[in-house]
């Protein structure tokens, strides 16, 4: 659903969260996959509780404003679900390391790839289809 009650966050500041998920993929990716409880505990806060719960998020956010930098303000609602899906997918990451199977790789790849994109062009895939969803949803 949209969320109204929770306060817009600043776009760079989620395109540093987005960053710090693609950092901790891609080292997770390169032979360390025990980090891979980060993003759990990421989506956890960000996607369940809020964006200014996450301690870095809030870091991110000060420092760009301070800076001057902070970007336009976004719909947190749609970050709120693209964290969610953070928090689902690295649950399932770990859940499959922790199995032993080398099927790991599959969700923390595209969480890589999305992160990057986030990142490095603002755009975030799961913010994207959340608005898609109900913009289709509000045809029928």
């Amino acid at each position: 659903m949209l969320r109204f009650d929770v306060p817009p966050v600043w776009s760079n500041a989620a395109r540093l969260d987005g960053l710090t998920t693609f950092i901790i993929a891609v080292i997770a990716l390169a032979g360390f996959p025990y980090l891979v409880p980060l993003l759990i505990v990421q989506g956890l806060v960000r996607g369940f509780i809020g964006h200014y719960k996450c301690p870095s998020h809030r870091l991110y956010a000060a420092l760009l404003e301070k800076l001057g930098k902070a970007g336009k303000k976004e719909n947190a609602g749609a970050k709120m679900f693209a964290n969610k899906l953070l928090f689902i997918a690295s649950t399932v990451a770990t859940g499959l390391y922790l199995a032993g199977s080398g099927m790991w790789i599959v969700p923390l790849t595209v969480l890589a790839v999305f992160s990057f994109l986030e990142w490095a062009f603002s755009f975030c895939v799961a913010c994207w289809a959340y608005s898609a969803w109900y913009q289709l949803r509000g045809q029928h």
